[in-house]
């Protein structure tokens, strides 16, 4: 069974990997826990630990059959960011600092209107950086090399 499109996408996210949040609506309402999975084409987040149901899963090749216990998505709206400072739930805004940077702060009523850090796990690649070029990387000799003068017209194809 897949998953039904949003038929209205939020826009301006103001949630990403590895926030902290807190539930504001449905059955694990007033917990807090981690935000493990952005599923942006469907408006939805997945929480760590929370909103647990349990799934049937039919044994296939290479993988065991039976009753699991899953992490639903909740609709973003349902989740709240918590505040640094005070640990409760706020709204957020955007603010540019005094060198460009552009940061969320906490707002709201109770909010101390600090900012709020970007996690550490975005910064984590999934997939690191080759080092070594590869065999179907260009070698740098023929990346620096001329193959056009404008002046002479030397390496113009013939039209």
């Amino acid at each position: 069974m897949g998953w039904k499109a949003a038929e209205k996408l939020i826009r301006h996210w103001k949630v990403v990997r590895g926030d902290n949040v807190m539930i504001i609506r449905g059955k694990d309402k007033g917990q807090t826990g981690v935000i493990k999975r952005v599923v942006r084409s469907q408006n939805r987040v997945i929480v760590e630990g929370k909103n647990l149901v349990k799934k049937h899963i039919k044994q296939g090749q290479g993988h065991e059959g039976g009753i699991f216990t899953v992490e639903a998505p909740l609709h973003a709206s349902n989740v709240q960011l918590l505040d640094p400072l005070t640990g409760k739930p706020c709204k957020v805004g955007t603010k540019y600092l005094e060198d460009g940077t552009k940061v969320r702060v906490s707002r709201g009523f109770g909010a101390s209107g600090s900012i709020i850090p970007r996690p550490d796990i975005l910064k984590i690649r999934t997939t690191p950086r080759p080092s070594v070029a590869g065999p179907k990387d260009t070698p740098m000799e023929h990346v620096y090399e001329k193959t056009y003068d404008p002046k002479t017209g030397r390496g113009m194809p013939e039209l």
